[in-house]
C-alpha cells in the first residue's frame, strides 16, 4: 500500500527543488539538511522528516548528494518525463502562460482553445476554435488542461476538457470548479495571493 504524505510536505517539494537546483547549477556536491533548513526557514529536522517521508535518505556526516536528491525529487514530482498541456482561453493570463518560458523540460504547451481564435498568432504554439478541442484530444496526449477563461466561462469549458479525457487541470479562473472526483484540479489564486501580501502590508503600517 502506497504511504499516504501530507499535502504540506507536497507543497514544499517545489520549494525544495528550486534550492537544490540552484545548489547544482553552481557546482555544489553536497549538502546538509542543517544547510538546506537554513536557506529555507525550515529546521534541519523537518527537511530530514520531509526527505524521509518519500525515502530520501542522507548519509551520516555526509549529507545529501545535490545531483542525486535533485534527481529524486525530479523522480517524485514527475519532473523526469514530459506532460503535454492545453490552454483553453487567449486572453491575457492564457498567452501570458502560453509565452512562458521558466517551465523546464517536463512542460510543453502544444495548443491554445478560444471561442474567437482568428488573428490571434502565439507563434509557433497552435490556436484553436473550442470546436476543436474534442477532435485534438482524440488525436493527441494531452496530460493538463489549463483553464484560462473568464468565471462565467470556466465551468462549460472545465466540463468540455473532461469529456474530451483530460483528467488533470490548472485552474487559473477566479471560481470554484466542480468536476468528478477522479479530476484532479489545482486552484490558482492571484487575488487571493495578492490579499495576503496586503493583510502583512496592512499590519506593518498599522
Amino acid at each position: 500500500m502506497e504511504k499516504t504524505v501530507s499535502p504540506v510536505i507536497i507543497k514544499r517539494l517545489p520549494r525544495y527543488y528550486r534550492v537544490i537546483t540552484h545548489l547544482d547549477s553552481i557546482g555544489q556536491t553536497k549538502v546538509s539538511s542543517t544547510a538546506i533548513a537554513q536557506l529555507m526557514d525550515f529546521t534541519a529536522s523537518q527537511v530530514r522528516q520531509d526527505f524521509c517521508s518519500f525515502g530520501a535518505y542522507g548519509q551520516q556526516g555526509y549529507g545529501y548528494d545535490v545531483q542525486k536528491l535533485k534527481a529524486e525529487l525530479e523522480n517524485i514530482m514527475g519532473l523526469n518525463k514530459m506532460h503535454n498541456m492545453i490552454i483553453i482561453g487567449a486572453g491575457n493570463i492564457g498567452r501570458a502562460i502560453a509565452g512562458y518560458k521558466g517551465f523546464g523540460e517536463a512542460f510543453k504547451v502544444c495548443a491554445v482553445f478560444d471561442i474567437a481564435p482568428e488573428g490571434i498568432d502565439l507563434g509557433e504554439v497552435k490556436v484553436m476554435n473550442m470546436s476543436q478541442l474534442a477532435d485534438y484530444c482524440a488525436a493527441n496526449k494531452v496530460d493538463i488542461a489549463v483553464i484560462a477563461t473568464p468565471r462565467t466561462a470556466a465551468a462549460q469549458a472545465a466540463q468540455q476538457v473532461v469529456n474530451a479525457g483530460v483528467k488533470n487541470i490548472w485552474n487559473f479562473a477566479p471560481t470554484e470548479l466542480d468536476l468528478p472526483g477522479d479530476v484532479l484540479v489545482e486552484n490558482i489564486s492571484m487575488s487571493e495571493s495578492l490579499y495576503v501580501l496586503s493583510y502583512y502590508m496592512n499590519r506593518q503600517e498599522g
